[in-house]
């Protein structure tokens, strides 16, 4: 294991975002879905790609309260371009569930 510094933490910005539109990514390698994220104000709306469809519906995504990555480089991914990393952890198979804040956080609310 690599061990981390304070000052290694304090490069990734990891904020509260709210998922505001879940789109079908028909093109992606594996089965995947692009989220649209409210950051708030600062950083605001974000794209990403996300392989969680084995555990969750558009229906159950969209409104959801999630943590992502804000100061990422951008990635391809196919056709698409994200911009954020959604964090996750995997279950028992192996497949993303989303790491989910409390709703009474504000969007756009900094990890520390």
């Amino acid at each position: 294991m690599v061990m981390a510094t304070i000052d290694d933490f304090n490069k990734i910005d990891i904020r509260v975002g709210k998922i505001v539109e879940v789109k079908e990514f028909p093109e992606a390698r594996n089965p995947s879905y692009k989220l649209i994220v409210d950051f708030g104000e600062e950083i605001g709306t974000k794209k990403s790609s996300a392989q969680i469809v084995e555990n969750y519906s558009k229906e159950d995504l969209l409104n959801r309260y999630v943590m992502g990555v804000v100061n990422f480089s951008p990635r391809q991914i196919g056709p698409f371009i994200s911009e954020v990393l959604i964090l996750g952890v995997p279950d028992n198979n192996n497949q993303t569930v989303l790491i989910k804040p409390d709703s009474n956080v504000p969007i756009g609310g900094k990890l520390h």
